[in-house]
């Protein structure tokens, strides 16, 4: 089970972070999807466990993500938040046993405005 926090609204320029807390096991990978209103959803970035982070190019340089594996949370640190990185953002996590699996959080809304 997967539970996102810290969504909100903010203005451009500005910052927020989002948490992802994971529940009932262990997890490899994790990271962020996101979906626009009338767009595809999209990948923004994902963390290993060992400290490993890939970004999707739109947020390099703005975004981190990073984890609490003994908390099993992970953040997405947003900064130089821009209009078109509103979005839903959903949490998601590869688990660590056979076969893997993938879990989604529900969701969490982020809104930045001019």
């Amino acid at each position: 089970q997967l539970e996102e926090s810290g969504g909100g609204l903010v203005q451009a320029g500005g910052s927020l972070r989002l948490s992802c807390a994971a529940s009932g096991g262990s997890f490899s990978v994790m990271g962020w999807d996101r979906q626009a209103p009338g767009k595809q959803r999209e990948f923004v970035a994902r963390c290993s466990g060992d400290g490993r982070a890939d970004y999707a190019n739109s947020v390099k340089g703005r975004f981190t993500c990073s984890r609490d594996n003994a908390k099993n949370t992970m953040y997405l640190q947003m900064n130089s938040l821009k209009p078109e990185d509103t979005a839903m953002y959903y949490c998601n996590a590869l688990s660590s046993g056979l076969p893997p699996m993938v879990s989604w959080g529900q969701g969490i809304q982020v809104t930045v405005s001019t």
